[in-house]
């Protein structure tokens, strides 16, 4: 019996660098894949995509961006983007990525039933990988049995400490 391929996701929100770091260190993530549309911050700069590529470089975390192929914010909406053979190459490109080390994926937005993440975490576990939320240091959120989230802090769905 093999093992389920396993892919993080994560949202920067209003985190400092140094505790985006632990989150990422606690889970052995060894590459960021970033999907985020827009990936620059004035509030929080040391999210902005250079600063962040090459905080994590210093780490020694690889830095993958997707934005363009995978970002939120899509003319028509997002489900009518997953319909579409762009979204299954780049849903394929980021399949091969994360297959070669730890992966996470990261957003803005913390919790990821609010996010575009929730698609890419529902359509990359049709496609047999586990995916688990990182939502802080203590808790890491798996849903059960593809429930879609509801609009509040917790979700549906096994939350882990």
């Amino acid at each position: 019996m093999s093992r389920k391929k396993v892919i993080y996701t994560l949202g920067t929100s209003n985190r400092s660098l140094d505790e985006f770091l632990r989150l990422l260190r606690a889970q052995g993530i060894e590459q960021v894949i970033d999907v985020r549309r827009f990936p620059v911050s004035h509030r929080f700069p040391h999210f902005s995509r250079q600063v962040l590529e090459d905080s994590l470089r210093r780490k020694g975390i690889r830095y993958r961006f997707l934005g363009r192929e995978l970002g939120g914010y899509r003319s028509g909406g997002y489900e009518a983007y997953r319909a579409t053979e762009a979204y299954r190459t780049a849903l394929e490109r980021l399949q091969t990525l994360a297959a070669e080390r730890p992966s996470v994926i990261i957003c803005a937005e913390r919790f990821p039933w609010r996010c575009h993440r929730r698609h890419l975490a529902e359509d990359l576990s049709r496609l047999g990988w586990r995916v688990i939320h990182i939502l802080d240091e203590k808790r890491l959120w798996e849903p059960s049995g593809g429930d879609i989230p509801g609009d509040n802090e917790k979700g549906p769905g096994r939350c882990s400490p």
